[in-house]
């Protein structure tokens, strides 16, 4: 992560008039105005990291995060702060903030700021990048180094990974998920592991060939997109799978959809191969 530039140089806030709030009930969060943007806020960044999230009521997307950065505050105990900037009540403020779509967050660290992310992301997403940020303000004197909490049964289906089990790790993340349901990490590793499964002894020249043998069958098409990704042919079962949604129709169309649904969970949501893909599945089903 680069040096953020110092947020007093970056922007000027002396101009900024106070707005009028226009929020309807309790909000998560600090309310951001021009006022305490730079009396309460700044001041306190030197303290802790402050995340700055852009929000409307015109935008579900946006409060639909917004509950997402409230959720996840409660559960970091309080090692950063939430300030939430409604951009239709302090306009002004967005502007400062060069907000150009929501949901937005940026972080204060030290009077200093840093740019996070500009569209909405899954909640192990966001734990990432919250992660960063309190550790890049550790290393800048502001708060403590996150310290990671690793449950027991995501230790033991890491361990049974790196056996080679794979079997074992699935149990064990059954079992994590049983507990945390909503745990993202969780459904990531279960999913993964259920990959390696399916993938397991095979090569993937046999089956790319045999798949290529037999166009119509569909076995054959869902494990080769498998092998495709494990091997880091993202794009090539992307494409496999997208040939089988366009040209099937029935039982054998909904199964290549859901595999390649299932496949998506596996790639980084800010991959430009997945948002063409998913557009590309989008314009074959509709």
């Amino acid at each position: 992560m680069s040096n953020p530039p110092n947020f007093a140089q970056a922007f000027d806030l002396s101009s900024l008039g106070k707005a009028k709030s226009s929020i309807a009930g309790p909000t998560p969060g600090i309310e951001v105005t021009a006022a305490n943007l730079t009396t309460e806020l700044l001041p306190l960044s030197k303290v802790k990291p402050v995340i700055l999230f852009c929000w409307s009521t015109r935008s579900p997307e946006s409060i639909e995060m917004l509950n997402v950065m409230a959720s996840l505050e409660k559960n970091y105990q309080g090692t950063w702060a939430l300030g939430h900037v409604d951009i239709d009540a302090q306009p002004q403020v967005a502007q400062a903030l060069q907000t150009q779509k929501i949901p937005y967050a940026i972080a204060l660290i030290d009077e200093q700021i840093v740019p996070l992310f500009e569209q909405a992301y899954p909640e192990a997403q966001v734990r990432l990048v919250l992660d960063k940020v309190l550790t890049l303000a550790a290393e800048q004197g502001v708060g403590e180094t996150p310290t990671e909490i690793i449950e027991p049964e995501e230790e033991e289906a890491v361990a049974a990974l790196e056996a080679g089990d794979f079997a074992s790790a699935e149990a064990a993340y059954k079992k994590l998920l049983a507990l945390k349901p909503a745990d993202n990490f969780a459904k990531l590793g279960l999913a993964q592991t259920q990959l390696l499964i399916r993938t397991d002894g095979l090569l993937l020249d046999d089956v790319i060939k045999q798949a290529t043998e037999n166009p119509s069958d569909l076995l054959l098409q869902l494990k080769a997109a498998d092998m495709e990704i494990v091997n880091g042919g993202v794009e090539a079962a992307f494409s496999r799978l997208l040939h089988v949604v366009k040209e099937s129709s029935g039982d054998d169309r909904n199964k290549a959809k859901e595999h390649l649904l299932s496949l998506f969970a596996l790639v980084d949501p800010a991959d430009p191969r997945l948002t063409a893909a998913r557009s590309a599945l989008a314009n074959a089903l509709f």
